[in-house]
């Protein structure tokens, strides 16, 4: 997604460097006329498909083990969720305090700002490319089961009690059974004259042995859902509770004590070194007080997980947990300035390319 362009003034002529493009923190009500944008806090996406199954008992459960030798069938029906995945993804959010703006100040050469949507740097002179996040997949619906009754002959659908049904639609679950495997093994008294008509045979016998089949044994539907969560972080934490999860619900408010928790843990890799005293590297950088601002990002390890398994795990700079820098306004003065793009889901620089003099 393209970002929208800002330019902000007319190049007019060219000056020495004490006409300097300024760029100040944002005060309301103070700030001269310029243009506003913000630094990200690294916000995180939280895709979890989970999955569904719906045990419905057989209409003939009872006569499983009489009719067909299948002991132990369910008689009760019961709802039982599972977590399939769980992807995390970042992206940008605006910094409420760290917004900035590019003061207008005639007879400079005005850079050409990107911004994101909402705000957020992307770039100076040049064009950037926001990040965008990958596409939520779709909940899949349970597949349509299939109905016994349509695989049903007319002396089963007229017999008189459950039990006689029960015992004539097992005979014809067996006839099917032997009508397979006379076809395998080409005893069939008609026999299909190719393999593909063969294969068509052979989908159609189990297909109708599935559905009587589950009168007895009872059927599993089974779907997805998907949930999306989104959050951005404001500390590092060994262990907070995501969400709650229930076999029996399935995802649930992170206050509700029906499900077990799911952690999000927030773990520092220390990839920002830190500060070191430093006399004459301090003079220098109080000298540099005006110029773009971005962010160095700390390098954060995030993990979700239970008691009993981690569900992903990956590494995101994030913008909250790193420092903010300035890249000289020097570097903007110029005829030819210099192109910076900068990534939206964290304020890190992702390019800078200095185009040298006209």
């Amino acid at each position: 997604m393209k970002a929208r362009t800002l330019l902000c003034g007319l190049a007019l002529c060219a000056i020495g460097s004490s006409a300097q493009t300024e760029v100040n923190p944002y005060i309301p009500g103070a700030t001269v006329e310029g243009v506003t944008y913000y630094l990200p806090r690294t916000a995180l996406r939280l895709v979890v498909v989970a999955e569904k199954q719906v045990f419905t008992p057989g209409e003939f459960a009872k006569y499983a083990d009489r009719y067909l030798r299948l002991p132990g069938v369910g008689m009760e029906g019961y709802t039982k969720w599972s977590i399939k995945s769980i992807d995390l993804a970042a992206y940008g959010v605006p910094d409420p305090k760290k917004v900035y703006s590019i003061e207008l100040k005639k007879r400079t050469v005005a850079p050409l700002v990107g911004l994101t949507d909402n705000g957020i740097i992307l770039s100076i002179n040049t064009e950037g490319e926001e990040e965008t996040l990958p596409d939520v997949p779709e909940g899949q619906a349970a597949p349509k089961r299939l109905n016994p009754r349509d695989y049903m002959g007319q002396e089963i659908l007229s017999a008189g009690s459950n039990a006689k049904i029960a015992e004539l639609t097992a005979e014809e679950i067996y006839d099917i059974r032997e009508s397979r495997t006379a076809l395998i093994k080409g005893e069939a008294d008609n026999m299909p004259k190719d393999g593909a008509q063969l294969k068509i045979m052979l989908d159609q016998l189990s297909m109708q042995e599935t559905a009587l089949t589950q009168l007895f044994k009872g059927a599993v539907d089974t779907s997805t859902e998907v949930f999306t969560i989104e959050l951005t972080p404001t500390e590092l934490t060994d262990r907070m509770v995501l969400f709650r999860f229930s076999e029996k619900l399935g995802v649930v408010d992170n206050d509700d004590l029906a499900g077990a928790p799911v952690y999000l843990s927030l773990k520092s890799m220390n990839t920002i070194p830190q500060p070191v005293e430093d006399e004459k590297a301090a003079k220098k950088k109080g000298k540099m007080d005006e110029g773009v601002y971005y962010n160095v990002p700390e390098r954060v390890e995030v993990s979700v997980f239970d008691a009993n398994q981690e569900f992903c795990k990956g590494e995101f700079p994030m913008g909250q947990f790193g420092q903010v820098e300035i890249l000289s306004n020097v570097l903007f003065d110029k005829k030819a300035t210099t192109q910076v793009t900068f990534y939206s889901s964290n304020g890190a620089i992702k390019q800078l390319t200095d185009s040298g003099e006209e």
